[in-house]
């Protein structure tokens, strides 16, 4: 039951589609300007730095919100089980924010949303995977594959974390997995084009 109940308050949450928002506070639809994404990048790209900014903030905070909530919920009666309450909690919201029920159902690719799951989780697995988005990002100037870079350290992450507490571990591992090709399913075009050698590196305006 916690599992349903995680996962539709991270969807619930997660819905909240902060760059179509504020896009329509600026007059546009940002799904109809740029990439045609829903998330920091593109904002940063059409709308700059600081609506970019304010974009990323609220999208790592609804799913950080989400695990609290779910959490306080559903803590006490599966205190053994709080990383899969986390997890359900994440994975709901990454859905909510890639399809949004009150945006038609278009929406980001769900990163920053990502992030904000590894920050619910344990702040010191999102400051490994968040050293591991700045290197690559320092080198190549390409945020989709220092995010394909950072998600895809999600199991490896989790593995390491929760190894050897036996089923709840393993359900977690695999719930790690799912992150990960989800990210990349999502990613499909940005990856044909980082394989042709014709993916875009990030500017934006001020």
């Amino acid at each position: 039951m916690y599992r349903i109940g995680a996962l539709l308050i991270g969807y619930l949450l997660g819905g909240v589609q902060s760059a179509i928002l504020v896009g329509r506070f600026k007059g546009i639809d940002i799904r109809t300007h740029g990439s045609g994404n829903a998330g920091t990048t593109n904002t940063i790209r059409v709308l700059g730095k600081k609506a970019g900014a304010l974009v990323l903030v609220i999208d790592i905070l609804k799913a950080v919100l989400a695990i609290v909530i779910a959490k306080l919920i559903f803590g006490a009666s599966h205190n053994d089980a709080m990383i899969l309450i986390a997890l359900y909690s994440g994975i709901g919201a990454i859905l909510g924010h890639s399809y949004p029920l009150f945006f038609g159902f278009k929406g980001g690719k769900g990163i920053a949303t990502t992030a904000g799951t590894l920050i619910g989780i344990d702040i010191r697995l999102f400051l490994v995977a968040a050293i591991v988005f700045l290197i690559c990002f320092g080198i190549t100037r390409i945020v989709s594959i220092s995010s394909l870079l950072m998600t895809a350290s999600l199991p490896i992450l989790i593995s390491i974390a929760y190894a050897g507490k036996g089923s709840v571990g393993i359900e977690a591992m695999v719930l790690a997995f799912a992150i990960t090709a989800f990210t990349f399913y999502r990613h499909k075009a940005n990856i044909k084009r980082l394989m042709n050698g014709t993916e875009a590196k990030l500017t934006s305006k001020k």
